[in-house]
């Protein structure tokens, strides 16, 4: 073999955690912007206007006025359009048309973003020893997320007006976790192209405390989404002039009112938000004090501007761009999180060293 082929093999062999870790990071800038996309779909209740899953032939939309009356009639066929959306005209079933199918095209389009490059890395041999499995596990989250979106949807098809608020929850933190797990990954990848020697970071008994709190509140923050809560009241802090509100459903049990009852939790939702924020300023000040001040500032200001944006969500009475916000500003925040975390599994991974 020439002194060239065996250059050019070698260059197919080595290692590229930068690059991994820029692809990465745009990969992550996808999902939030999917994520943007989805909460526009959700609020302009867009989502149950395509009615079938058709993951190859639906990438392109209806191309003539033929097309459009099919899919107009599909929808007719369902329940929000018998008893919410009746005598809604085309060109209104178009405008709620764009907004689902430009969220399952980004979809598709994350799942490129990360499927073809990865096969690329792959095929270079650019992935370092020990990250293959775990890009190939992101790369199958997207074609779960996928199958998990029309799961919700289809719970809208047949015997509700609207999509089941369990699914969405599922649907929305699927999105977050895929989130979460990008940028952890391309923070290693990052730590890996600075010092070969480097160890991924570990997550502390701190950190698992301060996910599982933000977790509860995402979860909270989906149900109130998909069961419309936030329109319950619009005032704060006091909901329609009580701390508790009046009108909450104990008649099933507790649980069901917990986990159905949209007073109960739009409730829950506002006031756990109190325990997240302290739980991860906590977290801010102990990556303060081993110098992190960058990760920490970042995520002071992204759980005060999440809190101010969830107050005017409300006092607003959920104003479109505003809630729209208040979502991307927590897909943010679930980001910066993974940062924040991330750099404190760093001490962790190198004390044990």
């Amino acid at each position: 073999m020439s002194d060239a082929s065996l250059t050019a093999a070698a260059a197919r062999r080595t290692p590229r955690p930068a690059a991994l870790a820029r692809w990465l990071w745009a990969v992550a800038v996808l999902v939030i912007i999917v994520v943007a996309v989805g909460g526009i779909t959700r609020l302009t209740e867009s989502g149950l206007s395509i009615t079938e899953w058709r993951p190859v032939s639906g990438v392109l939309p209806p191309t003539n006025e033929a097309d459009w009356i099919a899919e107009f009639e599909k929808y007719k066929q369902i329940p929000e359009y018998k008893e919410i959306n009746l005598g809604m005209t085309l060109e209104g079933f178009k405008a709620i048309f764009f907004w689902e199918w430009l969220h399952r095209i980004l979809g598709r389009v994350v799942g490129m973003a990360l499927l073809l490059p990865l096969a690329w890395f792959a095929w270079r041999r650019a992935i370092p020893a020990g990250y293959g499995w775990r890009l190939f596990a992101l790369a199958a989250l997207v074609g779960l997320q996928g199958a998990i979106g029309w799961w919700m949807v289809a719970s809208g098809l047949e015997y509700r007006t609207d999509v089941s608020h369990f699914r969405l929850a599922a649907h929305l933190l699927t999105a977050l976790f895929l989130l979460g797990g990008l940028v952890w990954t391309a923070r290693d990848l990052g730590e890996l192209a600075r010092d070969e020697g480097a160890r991924p970071a570990r997550l502390t008994g701190a950190a698992i405390g301060a996910i599982a709190i933000l977790f509860v509140q995402l979860l909270l923050g989906a149900w109130v989404a998909g069961l419309n809560a936030g329109q319950v009241a619009n005032t704060w802090p006091a909901m329609n002039d009580h701390f508790v509100p009046e009108g909450i459903d104990w008649s099933g049990g507790a649980w069901m009112a917990l986990t159905n009852d949209p007073f109960l939790i739009h409730f829950l939702h506002r006031w756990w938000s109190w325990v997240a924020a302290l739980a991860l300023l906590l977290l801010a000040r102990a990556l303060a004090k081993r110098g992190a001040r960058h990760e920490a500032g970042l995520m002071v200001v992204t759980v005060a501007a999440q809190m101010l944006l969830g107050i005017l969500t409300v006092v607003t009475g959920v104003s479109m761009w505003i809630a729209v916000l208040h979502q991307v500003v927590g897909a943010i925040l679930v980001a910066v999180t993974a940062v924040a975390v991330h750099r404190q599994g760093l001490k962790s991974a190198s004390a044990n060293c």
